[in-house]
């Protein structure tokens, strides 16, 4: 009876590393420090991610940019902060021009269209409330495991401007305070300037990713998406580097050398046949296909 107990016990505890009990990224407990800065009265600071130009990266700014970066609470950037405002979006998300962090946040825009993962990198024991300390934790997936990465609210601010995503609600601060963690979990900013878009989507979710190659595609490539869709997975599609610079707009909108989130993949009836089409979203939040299907053009449905 005593070893049958002891097993129950056991296999009631939840497993190191896992969602329900994630490792303390650098030793930091968040429930810890935030206790402690409650029962001080202390606004909590980071020494393991101070807020100087070792976090966002030697050369990731001129050096005449880098001495003027201020680190602001959210405090002193909105009278009345908050985590979220009327949920989450990833219209709440507008990326910024001085870090290429597309892959980034592409992978951020499909996963809040499945909330269920999305829950999972951001815990909801948080906010600008009652238990305010100045600090912050997110959940990434980490060589294996779940790791809880503690943060301040200093954020990073250029020439009066946030030093990369910045939020299209002024007072909302779950999109720069997320990366900011996920700038820690990187090194610095400066790690999140360019990188691949399997990457992000396999440190959000801990899932096992598969890439397509546009220039050898399968015939059988959109009927993948379109259950891919319709199960849930998150997809994103990078486009090609041409001749011309970096970040170049196409005439029908499209951005070469970018990253997007693909939001959906579906047939709709059009003019007595079916059209396949694959929505997208730009995390620059602005610039968007112009083409056929697009706001641009009024479609008959049949």
């Amino acid at each position: 009876m005593e070893k049958d107990k002891n097993l129950l016990l056991k296999q009631n505890q939840a497993t190191e590393g896992s969602l329900a009990s994630p490792l303390p990224f650098n030793n930091q407990d968040f429930v810890k420090l935030q206790n402690y800065c409650l029962r001080k009265g202390l606004l909590f600071e980071d020494d393991t991610f101070p807020a100087n130009s070792h976090s966002i990266g030697l050369n990731l700014l001129p050096q005449e940019k880098l001495r003027k970066v201020q680190w602001l609470r959210p405090h002193a950037w909105a009278r009345n902060p908050c985590l979220f405002v009327d949920g989450i979006n990833q219209f709440d998300i507008l990326q910024g021009q001085k870090i290429g962090d597309c892959w980034v946040l592409a992978a951020l825009g499909a996963l809040i269209q499945q909330q269920r993962f999305l829950k999972n990198v951001i815990p909801i024991d948080q906010e600008f409330n009652h238990t305010y300390a100045g600090i912050f934790h997110f959940q990434f997936w980490y060589f294996g495991s779940w790791v809880d990465v503690v943060i301040d609210d200093r954020l990073p601010f250029v020439d009066g401007n946030y030093l990369s995503v910045h939020p299209r609600s002024t007072n909302e601060f779950w999109p720069p305070l997320l990366e900011k963690a996920y700038a820690k979990l990187r090194g610095s900013y400066e790690k999140l300037h360019y990188g691949l878009i399997s990457e992000a989507f396999v440190d959000l979710t801990g899932g096992v990713q598969f890439e397509f190659n546009l220039g050898n595609l399968t015939d059988h490539l959109f009927e993948i998406m379109k259950t891919a869709a319709l199960s849930g997975c998150l997809m994103a599609c990078t486009t090609p580097q041409r001749k011309k610079p970096d970040n170049e707009v196409l005439e029908n909108g499209i951005v070469q050398q970018h990253v997007y989130a693909v939001i959906d993949a579906t047939e709709v009836p059009y003019m007595y046949r079916k059209e396949c089409l694959i929505k997208l979203w730009n995390p620059w939040g602005t610039v968007e296909w112009n083409g056929a299907w697009s706001d641009q053009y009024d479609v008959a449905i049949f």
